[in-house]
């Protein structure tokens, strides 16, 4: 049944040391390209690859509701989800252009929203259940519910790879969901709201204040039902996107695809997935810090080094989309740039 339990893939140290002997032959002074020159060696050991490459992205977006909303803890009506879901299709939203710009596949997924049925050209629905249950009045999602969320981010992963992908990146819409997945990192870390909640889409300070309240009673509330237990957890105060998230996070180790993680939501389905299966952790690269307050006691839990910092709160993957530029020039000159040998410059090193 715990599918997410089986083992993952293991990145190719071979690749690893031939993609950085090759960066030793580069026509610059050694490490002076830093991080690309890491997150190009780190790609060539996930791709099996001296020279990796990301020519192929797949970005996929997972929505849901959330019962929370009842608490009055977003800036937005709960009508935006399914707003969002045409214009991730019809090209509107930033994610869609980002899609476009990296030639990136994208798929969308509604998890569940809340409304009566639709058919959205090029919107995947496979709701689950009409939005999670208000988790400050009982848990969000059965522990069925949340192992179906799950497998839609396997199924997800599995169809990325069938499809020739070289990257995957898994991006959420849910309004509320900066609130649930606050309180599941409140759960993972043991801490309380105030560490590691922050205004989401752009609540005022006294509202900030509300939402952390309701978290901190979500936590008391489900704290004998979770204990320790991360999949309980999810189940109690996550989201039916947080959750695909994790499932897809996990089946990309297991099946061996690279992943840009994004934002803060989408970190804290990381930390769900590497508390589930530790092994995923090293299938991860970073996009970037985003400005949600939190995200860096995330980062640093994950010991992640996110590639940019440019105080983004979108969520939708932007974040990661973004890094995309920065991950495909690394494996640019890493792949393209004159050895030493082949530009007749003498010697080994600058």
């Amino acid at each position: 049944m715990n599918w997410w339990l089986e083992a993952c893939q293991i990145p190719n140290e071979e690749a690893r040391l031939q993609a950085e002997a090759r960066q030793l032959q580069l026509t610059k002074p050694t490490g002076s390209l830093s991080e690309l020159e890491r997150t190009a060696v780190t790609l060539a050991s996930l791709q099996n690859s001296a020279k990796p490459n990301v020519n192929s992205p797949w970005i996929t977006i997972f929505a849901g509701d959330h019962g929370v909303m009842e608490e009055n803890i977003s800036a937005y009506p709960q009508a935006v989800t399914r707003q969002m879901l045409q214009n991730f299709t019809s090209g509107g939203a930033c994610i869609s252009v980002i899609a476009k710009e990296y030639n990136a596949a994208l798929q969308v997924i509604d998890c569940g929203s809340v409304g009566e049925p639709y058919e959205y050209v090029g919107v995947e629905r496979h709701c689950i259940i009409s939005g999670t249950a208000n988790f400050a009045k009982q848990v969000a999602m059965t522990e069925e519910q949340c192992r179906q969320a799950m497998q839609l981010g396997l199924l997800s992963a599995e169809k990325a790879l069938e499809n020739g992908a070289s990257i995957y990146i898994a991006g959420e819409m849910g309004i509320g969901n900066t609130c649930s997945a606050s309180a599941v990192a409140c759960f993972l870390l043991n801490e309380p709201a105030e560490q590691l909640t922050g205004v989401g889409t752009g609540i005022r300070a006294e509202q900030l204040a509300h939402k952390k309240n309701v978290i901190d009673q979500a936590l008391a509330l489900h704290k004998n039902y979770v204990g320790t237990d991360t999949f309980k957890a999810l189940c109690a105060v996550g989201g039916l996107e947080i959750a695909a998230m994790t499932g897809a996070y996990i089946r990309c180790a297991q099946i061996g695809l690279p992943i840009v993680v994004d934002g803060f939501i989408s970190t804290v389905s990381a930390l769900v997935a590497v508390h589930l299966n530790p092994a995923v952790r090293d299938w991860m690269l970073f996009g970037h810090q985003s400005a949600e307050y939190g995200h860096r006691r995330l980062l640093n839990e994950l010991s992640a080094a996110p590639l940019l910092k440019l105080n983004l709160r979108l969520g939708e993957g932007s974040g990661a989309g973004a890094a995309l530029g920065i991950i495909k020039l690394a494996c640019s000159l890493h792949n393209n740039m004159a050895t030493f040998a082949e530009a007749a410059v003498i010697g080994d090193k600058i």
